[in-house]
Formats: structure tokens, sequence, C-alpha cells
């Protein structure tokens, strides 16, 4: 059984269609990118695979569970629990030390682990930066803060928007590479949505998003 099902997925902004179409599973485990021109909805997909945004046709379904068809609260504790996001944007929190931006989601869940919070900075490069603050670091340091955030708690879905954008070649191939390690070690599903085409490169499939579904790339 595949971990992620999207069928059949439609939204539309006002009278205008972004996509429709959209079949996907992925598998635990798999590593799946999802190429596609700035626009084409890359990131609207995400979100509605998410359940932050309402579709206007078809089912996504994580686990068994459609979370297409839950309330906002039931679908907030379902990404809270089997989600993780990497975004472009980082959207870490201004206020926070690195360490306490990591620790959220365990926070969120009422499992706090400091050990794995370290253990997830050490894995990104910034142990030695846990008591900055997201203001004194360069943009690579702020993904790398995103990105252990959005592992740290082991989630089933990994969902990366563009997490490689705004960043130099090694360090966008540190990010892809962090991504990987987390679907082969830890069973994780990642779908990457990425203009890059030596991000998707490491991917196990690659497809392509376009106004009438996803196609082979």
């Amino acid at each position: 059984m595949p971990l992620l099902e999207v069928a059949r997925l439609a939204k539309r902004y006002g009278g205008t269609p972004v996509f429709a179409g959209v079949d996907l599973q992925v598998a635990a485990g798999e590593f799946v990118a999802i190429l596609g021109e700035s626009g084409v909805g890359k990131s609207t997909l995400l979100n509605c695979i998410a359940g932050l945004d309402r579709v206007d046709a078809g089912t996504v379904a994580l686990g068994g569970v459609e979370v297409t068809a839950l309330g906002d609260d039931a679908a907030a504790r379902l990404r809270r629990k089997a989600m993780g996001f990497v975004f472009q944007a980082f959207h870490v929190l201004p206020h926070l030390s690195v360490f306490h931006n990591v620790a959220l989601p365990l926070l969120l869940l009422e499992t706090p682990d400091a050990a794995r919070v370290n253990e997830m900075l050490a894995a990104v490069g910034l142990l030695e930066l846990a008591e900055r603050l997201p203001q004194q670091l360069s943009g690579g340091q702020l993904q790398r803060v995103a990105i252990a955030r959005a592992l740290v708690h082991r989630p089933a879905l990994i969902l990366a928007d563009e997490p490689t954008g705004n960043l130099d070649p090694t360090t966008a191939e540190r990010v892809i590479d962090l991504l990987a390690a987390q679907v082969k070690h830890e069973g994780a599903a990642c779908v990457l949505a990425t203009h890059s085409r030596m991000a998707a490169a490491r991917a196990d499939r690659v497809l392509t998003l376009t106004g009438a579904g996803i196609v082979p790339a």
C-alpha cells in the first residue's frame, strides 16, 4: 500500500484552473521529485496534499487517512504528527534560537527531546550555532535550520518546496543529501517540488506537473 495516495486532484482559484486530474502514489522510503516551471502550481499541490489548501475535486490520503475529508483541527493534528515541511522561505521564528526552532515540533507533540534536537543540528552542521537567533545566520544556514526542524520528529511524509532555490550549489547539494538520507535511513516518503534538474536527479522518480496532471519527466 502506498503511504501517500493522490487521486484526480483539482484546484482552481476563482475561475482560473491551477491543475486538474493529478494522480500520485508514493511509498514509504521513496523519494519523488516533481518538476515544473514557476507558476505551474507545485507549491499549491504540496499545500493541497498537506490539507493547507482546500481542493476542488479529488482526494488525498496519507497512511489510509483521507486528508481531504478532515476538518481544520484534525488536519492540523495530522500535519503536526506525520508531516515535515521544508519551504524555500524558511519560515523560522525570529524570536527563537536555532535550538528552539528545531525543537518546536517535538514540543507541539509534547515529546521534548534535547538529544534528538542536538542530533539533528549536528546532522545539518549547526550544533555550534544552537544558541544563535535566525537573524545571525546566512540563508544557507537558515535553510538547514528549516530542514532540521522538518525532520526532527521523524515524519512519515516530507514535503519540500523548492528547498534549494536560493542556495549556492554546494549548500543545495547538502540539502538534498539530508533529504535523501532521511528517506533511506528513516523510511520516510519525500515529495520534492523543484525546477532544479540537479535536485531532481537524486530522486527515485522524476515527474512533471502540468495543468492537466502529472506525467513522467
